[in-house]
């Protein structure tokens, strides 16, 4: 008997899945994906000048580097990449389900980063460092239509990714109330909202917080506004338009921090 079209597309994804790699490069990437213990890695191709700056980290990996004329370097990158002389292949990240992240122990009134849409691999890595600096969860986007994990992301990042749990989901709206269903109140940034952040956690900051943001332009799909608990603002002078996704974000885990 043949199996259906969608247990063989669904084989073939998970295959493929299996032999992704992704090229981080600079050097501050490239040293935190070293020294991640949690990350397969797979080529190192550095120059001479970048390999005595990455000389601890490169050690303390194991790895063999590759030395590389930086006028002819070796690895596959995008020209305009600015490299610093030193790339990591490797496996992207597996940060587990959603509940592993989500109900991390020890953590208490936990807060999460949920993108409708965010493509900008740039944004993305901005808001990486966000929420690790405000200490979030995770960031939660959907497979499609969002930045994957990349070495623009991961420059970006600074060394974030690393450290930061970034998960991928195939439906944005199922994974918010999955996120109710933990305890999660869920905040849809809206610069047309009513209240503000800070009036809708007004006595509810030792809850577990998701703030979801939309992309530039379109903002919150409808499903995904239906599904929230609630739609804030940013409370400004101006209007939430001036400001970007990555800026929203830092400013609404600001405005949302726990007590």
């Amino acid at each position: 008997m043949e199996k259906p079209k969608w247990v063989i597309e669904k084989e073939q994804a998970k295959r493929q899945a299996a032999n992704e790699t992704v090229w981080l490069f600079g050097l501050h990437a490239v040293r935190d994906a070293l020294l991640n213990p949690n990350r397969a890695r797979i080529r190192l191709v550095v120059t001479r000048n970048a390999l005595e700056k990455l000389g601890d980290a490169v050690a303390q990996s194991g790895m063999e580097p590759e030395i590389s004329d930086p006028r002819k370097f070796a690895a596959p990158l995008d020209p305009q990449n600015v490299h610093q002389g030193a790339a990591l292949e490797v496996k992207p990240l597996d940060w587990g389900s959603l509940e592993d992240v989500a109900l991390r122990a020890g953590t208490t009134a936990p807060r999460v980063v949920l993108l409708d849409r965010v493509t900008d691999p740039h944004n993305v890595g901005a808001i990486l460092r966000s929420a690790e600096v405000f200490g979030a969860q995770a960031v939660i986007a959907v497979q499609r239509h969002s930045a994957p994990e990349t070495g623009a992301l991961a420059k970006t990042a600074s060394g974030a990714l690393e450290r930061q749990p970034y998960l991928r989901v195939r439906n944005l709206a199922d994974a918010m109330i999955a996120l109710k269903g933990m305890g999660y109140l869920v905040l849809g940034l809206d610069g047309e909202a009513e209240m503000t952040i800070d009036q809708a956690v007004e006595g509810k900051r030792d809850r577990a917080i998701a703030l979801v943001m939309g992309a530039e332009g379109p903002g919150l799909r409808e499903k995904t506004l239906e599904t929230c608990d609630a739609l804030v603002r940013i409370d400004a002078a101006g209007g939430f338009g001036s400001l970007n996704v990555s800026n929203a974000a830092a400013v609404a885990l600001y405005a949302a921090r726990g007590q």
